[in-house]
Order: structure tokens, then sequence, then C-alpha cells
């Protein structure tokens, strides 16, 4: 990941704390109101994740902008040269399916377009993951490569990918889930098209790049954040030596 001057170490452990602070929030309050349906449920997690995050990064970062899944839609974004994309509760759904554990905290800061910095809660698992310090990532098991894919949603390119590299494939949960489990090394591939926003892959990309994943839109283009469309529909995060030959069989 480029090195940005204006990214502080401070940064970096502030996307670890705010992430790990909203998903110790969700877990209390799964816990206390478990028995909800799970749509009620979910949607209280994402509203009281939002205010949690807005509210601290208010506080400790006052000069900075900030998208949310869950917040107004605020032009100023556009021209502040340091922009925190949150997910407050990334895979709503799987929160609402207790005591399913593929959900996650997203936090990123994107200065140029390029989330420099990032971390992803999974509170279930009592895990945060971030841009630093970097994880490592462990070495890649013999047999073929393992992909994850959408529970809901696996795009055609998924079904392309697994053909030409006669991937295992797994439905997983959230889009962080799935990005973490190749940072943790359970995954090498992870691919999707359609239906994501900024907020899905941002701090997931800070990671997996912080950890030397290759992280890119499905065509090899860069990932490029804070733009007046948050739609970004396609992501691919994978073991390097793995994004040349996936990337030639989507062509």
């Amino acid at each position: 990941m480029p090195v940005d001057p204006t990214v502080t170490a401070d940064d970096h452990a502030l996307a670890a704390q705010l992430a790990t602070e909203a998903g110790e929030l969700l877990v209390e309050l799964r816990a206390k109101a478990e028995s909800w349906p799970g749509w009620r449920l979910g949607d209280l997690g994402d509203w009281e994740a939002h205010k949690l995050l807005v509210a601290r990064l208010a506080e400790l970062r006052p000069d900075d902008a900030v998208l949310s899944e869950e917040g107004r839609e605020d032009p100023a974004r556009l021209v502040a040269p340091r922009v925190w994309i949150v997910d407050p509760l990334d895979g709503t759904r799987e929160f609402g399916e207790v005591p399913r554990v593929d959900w996650a905290v997203h936090v990123a800061l994107v200065v140029g377009g390029v989330a420099a910095a990032g971390a992803v809660a999974l509170p279930a698992q009592g895990i945060t993951l971030a841009s630093q310090p970097a994880p490592v990532l462990p070495p890649r098991p013999e047999g073929p490569p393992r992909m994850v894919v959408s529970r809901s949603r696996p795009a055609e390119e998924t079904r392309i990918i697994a053909a030409a590299l006669r991937a295992d494939v797994q439905p997983l949960g959230s889009a962080g889930a799935k990005a973490m489990a190749v940072v943790r090394g359970d995954a090498d591939i992870y691919a999707h098209a359609g239906g994501q926003y900024e907020w899905d892959s941002a701090a997931p990309a800070a990671v997996a790049m912080a950890a030397g994943l290759h992280a890119s839109r499905l065509d090899g283009s860069p990932l490029v954040y804070n733009q007046p469309d948050p739609y970004l529909p396609d992501l691919l995060i994978c073991r390097a030596e793995l994004a040349d030959p996936i990337l030639a069989a989507l062509r």
C-alpha cells in the first residue's frame, strides 16, 4: 500500500479502536435482544453502531469528513482531504441470525481516493484486523485455491474463476468476513460482482493490501474511493500470485 505522510500511526490505531468499540457494542446489543426478530435486531445494530462511530469521529477527528452507510449524504466530503468511510454493521442479515459469526464492522480512512488506513472487526469472534500493524499472511496450503463468495448473490464471474482455477467454493456472510478469511489464510480468493458500495470494501481493502494481498476491481483497475456516487459494485481480494490468472480468466 502506498505510504501517505498525512496518515499517521494514530490513524491506523484509531481505525482499529473504533471498529473494536462498535463491535463490542453490537455484541452486547445482540446478547440483550437475541430473541428479537432478525430484521429488528439488524436495524437496531446498524443504527446504534453508526451513532457510536459518527460521535467518536466527531470527537477525535473533527476536521475529517465521514461517509457512513447509515448516514446522510454530505457533499462536503468530495472536497475533504481526509474521509472516514465506515460500515457500522457489515452483514446485517448475519447479525440477525444468532449465533452466526460472519458479520463485521468496517472503519477506513481514505486520502486521495486511496484506502490508506483501515480496520475490520469480527466482533462475534473477538478479532480486529488492521492495516497497522499489518497482518502476517500464513503460508498457502497445498491443494486447489479456496474461494469465498456471497451467500445470496454469487455472481457469474465467480463461476468463471472457479472453473478456470478449479477452486473450491464456499459461501460466506459479510464482505468483511470474506475478505478477512483471505487475510487470515482460511481462503485464497474473494471475488464479488454487483451490489456493493464503497463502505463494503474500503476497510477490507486497506487491511488486505497492508497484508500484501492483491485488491482491485474485477477488471484489474484500482479501487478508488470517495467518489460522487459511492456505488462500487465489484471487488477482487486474493493472494498476489493468483491475481494474474484470475484477471486473465475474466478478460
